[in-house]
């Protein structure tokens, strides 16, 4: 398998919210605007490309009975690493997104994909999993939230593009989380058909 084809997958085939339904806590929570949700994807794929690398490396000195929670310190290591380079440099990002941030270390699309993946391939194989389930996520969140801002605020990005009173409260709500979740796979699904 290529690296592209890799990469392909997890976008479209494996894409981990659209069709592997995974993450669901910070997909629905965070994407209450397009920022939030880009910067909670790209948080999570920076998470996945290294402990996807890193575990690929341990894979044949990380023996089975410890397996899991090896993987875990693992990502709890690099999340510890993101939270303390976002407070230190991104402040605004670390007062939206908040708890979401630790949280992280037990996202299951982190740890499916070290124990679907990057525990049975090489670490270069590994890297391309991790960018590619990591911008289907990224994707999946920032359309997410581009959704939800602009149908809730009116606005993308914080650029306002409808009047105030087009705005639809529901949709910065979580009620409006899983409405919009539930019509874009629906989209999703039937443009794949």
């Amino acid at each position: 398998m290529s690296y592209t084809s890799i990469i392909k997958n997890g976008i479209v085939r494996d894409n981990p919210t659209f069709v592997l339904m995974l993450g669901m806590c910070p997909t629905l929570a965070t994407t209450t605007s397009a920022l939030n949700g880009l910067s909670m994807g790209l948080a999570t794929m920076a998470v996945l490309i290294c402990t996807n690398v890193v575990i690929s490396l341990l894979k044949n000195v990380t023996p089975d009975k410890v397996r899991i929670p090896v993987f875990i310190v693992v990502i709890a290591a690099f999340v510890t690493i993101l939270q303390l380079v976002i407070k230190a440099f991104l402040p605004d990002v670390d007062k939206a997104l908040g708890l979401f941030i630790p949280l992280i270390v037990v996202n299951c699309i982190i740890l499916g994909r070290a124990e679907a993946f990057a525990a049975k391939n090489s670490p270069a194989a590994s890297l391309f999993d991790g960018i590619g389930i990591g911008l289907g996520f990224t994707l999946a969140l920032t359309l997410l939230g581009i959704v939800r801002e602009l149908l809730g605020a009116g606005s993308i990005f914080g650029l306002t593009l409808l009047p105030e009173t087009c705005n639809i409260l529901l949709f910065i709500l979580p009620p409006g989380a899983f409405i919009t979740l539930g019509y874009l796979i629906a989209i999703v699904n039937r443009m794949k058909n």
